[in-house]
């Protein structure tokens, strides 16, 4: 009797079992692709870890900053109206009472955000005194290019038993960005509108948020030249608080110089700190604090002097 040959496993079979564990380990990469492109859960912010935080959109959380880059508030010279009137609307938003947003606008180098900084501390600092407490007003900063996630910020924000003043420093629009829009609606409009424990306070070189030259190019080429820019000009109106900087005085510049000496300790003759000062500052083309304090670094430098305590300088950006 002829033995039965025993065929070999069909070919088909033998492909499907090969391309099994290979199939599964491309299920379990797709699904590992789309965890990471999937909204992750924003993380909850533990605000008691710090006074001040930066915002990451991308990884939608915020991160501590322990040591905030701020200047004493009296090394802030030339600049006492705008200094009462932003430290007196943020004391009474720190007591829950109405407040502005604030746009802090005007000449380069003139302290713009190192006032916000200083008033953060300032009122904290005193808020603990009165209350034994520390941090119930906390600092956050946003860059400009994230202008659209403020939505997803306010958020994080809403219902917290804190108060914050959302700081954006170096504001302005160019003429094709639409960005904005969320700015505007966090500002006054939107459904939900600002939350009641949110003030906004932004720096800007530019009044109107936008260039004068890119004003005058929409009026000029649209249909109808009186709303060409109404829009974007309308956003500025949004900031109750307005605070024009301006360059200072000689007499100005040159009690930046002394306050910034007196205060880091510098021995060095006046009237030689005055003339190396001017000196300087012709050099640069300008007077203001941010060149004050550039020559003070200089002369700190060039006599060996350390400059001790940076989390205070002054930069009066």
């Amino acid at each position: 009797m002829a033995k039965r040959v025993q065929k070999p496993p069909s070919s088909s079979r033998q492909r499907a079992s090969a391309q099994a564990p290979a199939s599964q380990a491309t299920v379990e990469r797709i699904a590992r692709a789309l965890e990471r492109l999937a909204p992750s859960t924003p993380e909850t912010p533990r605000f008691a870890a710090a006074d001040a935080f930066s915002w990451h959109p991308d990884e939608r959380r915020l991160v501590p900053v322990a040591n905030v880059n701020r200047v004493e508030m009296s090394l802030l010279k030339g600049i006492d109206r705008m200094r009462d009137m932003l430290l007196e609307n943020t004391e009474r938003f720190a007591r829950g009472l109405p407040a502005n947003n604030a746009l802090l606008w005007g000449a380069r180098g003139m302290g713009k955000s190192s006032l916000v900084k200083a008033v953060h501390a300032a009122v904290n600092a005193a808020h603990a005194r009165r209350k034994g407490s520390d941090g119930q007003l906390k600092l956050i900063e946003i860059h400009r290019e994230d202008i659209e996630s403020l939505p997803e910020l306010m958020a994080l924000m809403r219902g917290a038993p804190y108060r914050f003043i959302v700081f954006c420093d170096d504001l302005s629009f160019e003429a094709e960005d639409t960005s904005y829009k969320s700015l505007k609606a966090m500002l006054e409009g939107g459904i939900e509108g600002r939350p009641d424990n949110v003030v906004f306070y932004a720096t800007s070189n530019r009044r109107h948020l936008m260039a004068r030259d890119m004003m005058e190019n929409e009026r000029s080429t649209a249909i109808n030249p009186g709303e060409a820019v109404e829009e974007k000009v309308s956003l500025s109106d949004r900031f109750g608080l307005w605070l024009g900087f301006h360059r200072c005085s000689q007499d100005e510049f040159l009690a930046m110089v002394d306050g910034y000496v007196a205060y880091y300790r510098i021995a060095h003759p006046r009237d030689k700190t005055h003339r190396e000062a001017l000196e300087w500052a012709t050099t640069r083309g300008a007077r203001s604090g941010r060149v004050a304090w550039q020559y003070v670094q200089d002369l700190a430098g060039r006599l060996g002097v350390k400059l001790q305590d940076k989390g205070r300088r002054a930069d009066n950006r």
